[in-house]
């Protein structure tokens, strides 16, 4: 019988609902929302980085959950989510968006913890 921890499990619901926010968020740059076109606006992202946001968006997804079995590609997939989400931080922070700032910092704390969990259960 295979044991699991349980910081590998919190490790896999961490990664599950991350990724999940990860591929909706996409999706939703992916369909040009009004909302998600009015806040790239409002933080002055071209559209000609949708695209690049939108990869980088689903690649932190696919890399998180292949983490799950291989741990520096959860490792490297969470530096960069912390490193992508900390810029959305800076990105509200920047243009006085005191709303957008929160839910982009909850994020990086998540992308944090997924760097945490996966170094502890290697």
């Amino acid at each position: 019988m295979i044991e699991v921890s349980a910081v590998f499990v919190s490790l896999a619901v961490v990664t599950v609902v991350m990724s999940a926010v990860l591929l909706v968020s996409a999706a939703a740059k992916s369909l040009r929302t009004r909302h998600i076109t009015e806040q790239m606006s409002t933080l002055g992202v071209p559209q000609s980085m949708m695209a690049f946001l939108i990869g980088a968006q689903t690649a932190g997804a696919a890399g998180a959950i292949a983490g799950l079995w291989w741990g520096p590609a959860g490792i490297a997939a969470a530096i960069g989510l912390t490193l992508y989400f900390a810029g959305a931080v800076a990105s509200h922070l920047r243009v006085g968006d005191r709303r957008g700032a929160p839910p982009a910092a909850v994020l990086t704390l998540a992308s944090v913890a997924l760097i945490v969990l996966r170094a502890a259960t290697l």
